[in-house]
């Protein structure tokens, strides 16, 4: 074989290896380009959901039965008076007839004047802050001590829950007698050698305002002690035995497991609390009257209505007044809802919800 034809074929031979590699590459690019196409990036459509079912109409037809009879007693009971209080709001109204003096706002501009009022605003913020920093702690000491076994545990919890029970007019009258100045508590103290301690506890100012919270407390401790106990009884007992294996103390125990664990309880427990106390009327009103009230310093908001509603004759400002002190419990109520209750309305009991 000649020169020139060896020189051929390898010629030959160089451009098809050429030319599969350029095939060769090019198909390796175009792979590299399909994989990096915004189509092969695109992740896999997931199926569709099916659209989630309404309720149908016996459902509908059993919510209206179930709650419709709740929403008309709410609405003739709650609302209907609330909205029929603001508008005699508007009116110098004797309580007969129609209302025909119209006055507008001058009813309110008067209650946000008044001083006496003022005043009274004043003693149900006390009776607020005063309840929650003293029932709270005491009835919770009581709930734990009831919680556990000792004897006599049963006559205790009667005790400490029969003056919920009984009826305001009876505390009130029964309180009233016992703290006059020749009352069974002043005797009592004559009897047993502390006659210096004997005071005035219903008409000194200084005194008063005690007085009604020691009434309250021995009135509505009951209530807080049934609702812990309630709380104590949902905790697992196996959290107190791993705690016992672990060397934990009993203070330590409480601290760490009964007091978060309770946390909704006593957020609950605190919102009634509130509400009842702003509300506060029946045993201020048998025991200090319309009069004494202010004077000794333990009038309400609700005291005040009365005493210028109903008592002086213009139910108008009376309905004024309702009409304030229902704008100020619900005001409270959702400040409350909204930075203490927010965590037991959304389920969550140790951690925020996502």
């Amino acid at each position: 074989m000649s020169d020139s034809s060896v020189d051929n074929s390898l010629a030959v031979q160089s451009s098809t290896g050429e030319r599969g590699a350029q095939a060769d590459h090019g198909r390796s690019g175009g792979g590299a380009r399909a994989a990096s196409s915004p189509a092969a990036r695109r992740p896999a459509r997931r199926p569709a959901r099916r659209p989630s079912r309404g309720i149908g109409w016996r459902q509908r037809l059993e919510i209206t039965l179930l709650s419709g009879p709740a929403i008309v007693v709410f609405v003739g009971f709650v609302i209907f008076p609330v909205a029929l209080a603001a508008y005699y709001g508007f009116y110098r109204w004797k309580g007969f007839g129609r209302p025909t003096d119209f006055v507008g706002f001058h009813n309110y501009t008067v209650i946000l004047q008044d001083p006496e009022f003022h005043a009274a605003l004043l003693h149900n913020g006390l009776i607020v802050v005063l309840s929650l920093v003293i029932q709270g702690p005491v009835g919770l000491l009581l709930a734990l001590l009831l919680n556990r076994k000792m004897r006599g545990r049963s006559i205790i919890r009667v005790l400490v829950f029969v003056p919920w029970v009984v009826s305001e007019v009876i505390a009130g009258t029964g309180w009233s007698l016992m703290l006059q100045t020749d009352g069974a508590v002043n005797d009592l103290l004559e009897k047993v050698g502390l006659g210096h301690f004997t005071a005035d506890w219903l008409s000194d100012p200084h005194l008063a305002l005690w007085s009604l919270m020691a009434i309250l407390t021995w009135k509505y401790i009951g209530f807080a002690v049934i609702l812990f106990m309630a709380g104590l009884q949902n905790i697992p007992e196996e959290l107190y035995e791993a705690a016992a294996l672990d060397g934990a103390s009993y203070w330590q125990t409480q601290r760490r497991i009964t007091l978060p664990l309770l946390g909704p309880t006593i957020r609950i427990w605190g919102f009634l609390s509130i509400i009842g106390a702003l509300q506060l009327f029946d045993l201020v009103y048998i025991i200090w009257g319309q009069y004494v009230a202010g004077t000794a310093g333990v009038s309400t908001m609700a005291t005040y209505m009365v005493q210028y509603g109903r008592n002086a004759g213009n139910f108008g400002y009376g309905s004024a007044v309702a009409v304030v002190l229902f704008i100020i419990s619900m005001i409270v109520a959702l400040v409350y809802q909204r930075f203490v209750l927010r965590r037991d309305t959304e389920g969550a009991l140790t951690g925020r919800s996502k």
